[in-house]
C-alpha cells in the first residue's frame, strides 16, 4: 500500500475514535442519566425488573460557588446558565460538539487554508477563553518536553549500546545501578531536591520560562534566558526518561546480537562496527521507535507534579487543577488534543519504523 494513502486511512479512522473519546470523556465529567423502571412481560405475566434510578455525577463544578455566601443565587444561576450546566447531558455534549467544528472557508480566498478551522473552546470557570489559556501553556509544555524527548533519546541510545557492547563488566553493572535508581527516584522528589539546590545557590533559576527584563535582552541572551530556565525540569524529566530507555535498548540489542543472522555476518568476516551498527543496532531500534508515538502523546499533559514543584508555567498543572474543579471546556480541549497526538503519534512511529527498516509494509 502506497504511504499516502495508509495514511490516509489511518486518518478516517482517527475520526471516530477522538469521537469516542470525546464523548466517554464528557460523559465522565457530566452524567446525569435515568435508568428503568423496566418491566419484561413473559407470557401473561409482568415481571418487574429494575426500579426508576437516577445517576449524577457527584462531583459539583460550581460547589465553591454555593458554599460561598456572598454569592447571590441570581448570580449562581447566570454562572450555571453560562457553563450550559441547566441543560441536560446529550444536550450539552452536542452544543460542545458544533462549537468544536467551526470553520471559516472565507480564509481559503487569502490562501490561509491552515486558519479555516476555528474551533470555539468556550470560557473557563475563571471566566477566561480556554483557547487564550492554551495558547499561554502549550507552547512552554512543548518547549519542556521536546527538549527532553530529544536528550532522552541522544544519551539514552548511546547508554544502551554501550552497556550491551560491554555485558556484565563494570562499565554494564555501573550503568544498571544507575538506571534502576533513575527509575525508582520519584520525579516530584528529585525536583525539590534541586529546587533547594538551586534556591542555595541562587542558579539556574527556578519559575517562569523567562526572567523580568526578558524583553529589554538581545535574541541570543533571550534564548540563554529560556535555555536557564529550562534546565531544571529538564534534568528532573530526563533522569527517568534515560533510565528506562537505556534500560529497554541494552537489552533489545543483547538479544539481536544472539541472532542467527549476526552471528552469520560475523563468519563472513564483517568488521564488527558494520555489524553492530549497520544491522544488530537497526534492528534493535524499531521497538523504540513504536514507544515513540506513546511518548509523543505525551507532549502536551507533560509532568503535572514536576510544573508545580518547579512553578513552570505549562499545560500539565493546569490541566490537573482543571480536572479537579471539572473545569469541563479546559480539560475537553486538553484530553482531545491528547488523544489526537496519541493518534498523531502512533501514525508518525508506524511511518518511521518504515523508514528505518524497509522490510516492513504497511497494511
Amino acid at each position: 500500500m502506497p504511504i499516502y494513502l495508509y495514511i490516509l486511512k489511518r486518518i478516517l479512522i482517527a475520526i471516530p475514535t477522538l469521537l469516542i473519546v470525546s464523548f466517554i470523556s464528557f460523559f465522565i465529567m457530566r452524567f446525569d442519566v435515568t435508568i428503568g423502571p423496566w418491566d419484561l412481560k413473559i407470557g401473561q405475566q409482568q415481571v418487574h425488573l429494575l426500579d426508576r434510578h437516577h445517576f449524577k455525577n457527584p462531583i459539583d463544578p460550581l460547589a465553591e460557588l454555593r458554599q460561598n455566601p456572598q454569592i447571590s443565587p441570581a448570580a449562581y444561576a447566570h454562572e450555571q446558565q453560562r457553563l450550559g450546566l441547566d441543560k441536560p447531558f446529550l444536550q450539552q455534549y452536542w452544543l460542545w460538539l458544533t462549537h468544536l467544528f467551526q470553520f471559516d472557508w472565507s480564509e481559503l480566498k487569502t490562501g490561509k487554508f491552515w486558519a479555516v478551522f476555528k474551533p470555539d473552546l468556550g470560557k473557563s470557570f475563571s471566566g477566561e477563553e480556554v483557547t487564550t489559556i492554551l495558547k499561554e501553556r502549550i507552547p512552554n509544555t512543548l518547549i519542556l518536553n521536546v527538549v527532553t524527548l530529544l536528550a532522552c533519546w541522544l544519551i539514552a541510545l548511546p547508554l544502551g549500546i554501550y552497556a550491551a557492547l560491554n555485558w556484565r563488566r563494570p562499565a554494564d553493572s555501573t550503568l544498571t545501578v544507575l538506571s534502576s535508581v533513575g527509575m525508582a527516584a520519584p520525579s516530584f522528589v528529585v525536583a525539590l531536591l534541586l529546587a533547594v539546590l538551586a534556591v542555595k545557590n541562587g542558579w539556574p533559576p527556578i519559575g517562569g520560562i523567562t526572567s523580568d527584563h526578558f524583553e529589554t535582552l538581545p535574541w541570543y541572551k533571550q534564548v540563554g534566558d529560556i535555555a536557564s530556565h529550562l534546565i531544571l525540569p529538564v534534568i528532573v524529566l530526563t533522569i527517568s526518561g534515560i533510565a528506562g530507555l537505556q534500560r529497554q535498548m541494552r537489552g533489545n540489542l543483547l538479544d539481536v546480537l544472539e541472532a542467527e543472522y549476526v552471528r552469520v555476518a560475523r563468519a563472513k568476516g564483517l568488521p564488527e562496527k558494520q555489524v553492530v551498527y549497520k544491522h544488530a543496532v537497526r534492528t534493535a531500534i524499531n521497538p523504540l521507535v513504536t514507544m515513540l508515538g506513546y511518548e509523543f502523546a505525551g507532549l502536551l499533559s507533560g509532568a503535572a507534579l514536576v510544573e508545580m514543584v518547579l512553578r513552570y508555567p505549562g499545560l500539565g498543572y493546569t490541566a490537573l487543577e482543571a480536572v479537579r474543579q471539572t473545569d469541563t471546556n479546559l480539560v475537553m480541549a486538553v484530553l482531545v488534543m491528547s488523544a489526537a497526538l496519541l493518534v498523531l503519534g502512533n501514525l508518525l512511529g508506524d511511518v518511521l519504523l518504515k523508514v528505518v527498516d524497509p522490510r516492513i509494509e504497511l497494511q
